[in-house]
């Protein structure tokens, strides 16, 4: 369960990024997204959560009933899983009442969508964060960043139900992707490529396949990444280090990348070539016809 503080936080970071969240297609501008929550003064338009410190400056917290019933669905769907979690589980978490519940999200499957926008825009916010900073990242202290340790178990969840609402989730984690991937090259961290939403759609889909197969990841290398204290973790780098090398190393050799390269480039033109054609061009008669055919 999240502590007040770490929600606090956590929710602050979905208020700093929210607003700046393109529109599909992507991604033309990052680096307007950054540049407008550095120097514009912070709005609090849709705040969905407010922090204040009491005369003995602990938290206290000052969310919203909808947004305690939402952080109360994430830790329900993180836990139970998509099928076996109810109004009434996130209205026992939240401590309303189930109608309540539904007053405020319609439905079960409205509440899983506004759950899904704040995870990914939790997610969006602290990438595009470590983009900007380009090739003097602080490493260790974003890989030890406390927020995004608790949003993996309900992707790790949510992402093995095979729906519509987990269809727009992926493809909302992959626009945001290609989105902070391009601040990253602009920022001198990340190597431009001819085929930007390709990559972001392949390094997403093999960040999520590793999430949901998380089990046999800790049973092969010691690291759970649904542990919502796995990123303080030190034995994270079991996982990190060969990650990060295949990432800045590569696999394979440059002679053979590149002539792997160029049978992929083959492919791909005869691909085209093949679109190109005319749905009902008829094909050319291969018989003659016989003499004295009219």
């Amino acid at each position: 369960m999240l502590s007040a503080d770490r929600s606090v936080h956590l929710n602050h970071t979905v208020m700093r990024t929210q607003r700046c969240r393109p529109a599909r297609p992507m991604y033309a501008g990052a680096s307007f997204c950054i540049l407008t929550r550095i120097e514009q003064p912070y709005k609090l338009l849709n705040m969905r959560l407010t922090a204040s410190k009491a005369d003995d400056n602990s938290i206290v917290d000052d969310r919203t009933t909808k947004a305690r019933i939402r952080d109360a669905a994430i830790e329900c769907l993180a836990e139970f899983g998509v099928g076996a979690t109810t109004a009434r589980k996130v209205a026992e978490r939240t401590g309303v009442s189930p109608g309540l519940v539904i007053h405020h999200f319609g439905t079960m499957e409205g509440l899983r969508s506004v759950c899904d926008e704040h995870i990914a825009a939790v997610i969006r916010g602290h990438k595009l964060e470590a983009m900007s900073a380009g090739p003097n990242l602080d490493v260790l202290a974003a890989f030890r960043n406390p927020d995004i340790g608790p949003l993996m178990s309900y992707l790790a969840r949510v992402l093995a139900d095979d729906s519509p609402t987990v269809a727009r989730l992926v493809d909302d984690l992959v626009d945001d992707a290609e989105g902070y991937i391009e601040q990253g090259v602009e920022s001198g961290m990340v190597r431009p490529t001819a085929d930007a939403r390709g990559r972001a759609v392949v390094l997403t889909i093999w960040n999520l396949g590793a999430l949901v197969l998380h089990e046999h990841l800790e049973r092969l290398v010691g690291v759970d990444l649904t542990d919502p204290d796995v990123l303080m973790d030190p034995s994270l780098a079991s996982y990190f280090g060969p990650m990060y090398q295949i990432y800045g190393e590569g696999v394979f050799t440059e002679t053979f990348a590149a002539h792997v390269l160029e049978a992929i480039a083959k492919m791909a033109s005869e691909h085209d070539q093949m679109k190109s054609q005319s749905p009902g061009e008829a094909e050319p008669s291969r018989t003659t016809p016989s003499e004295g055919t009219p």
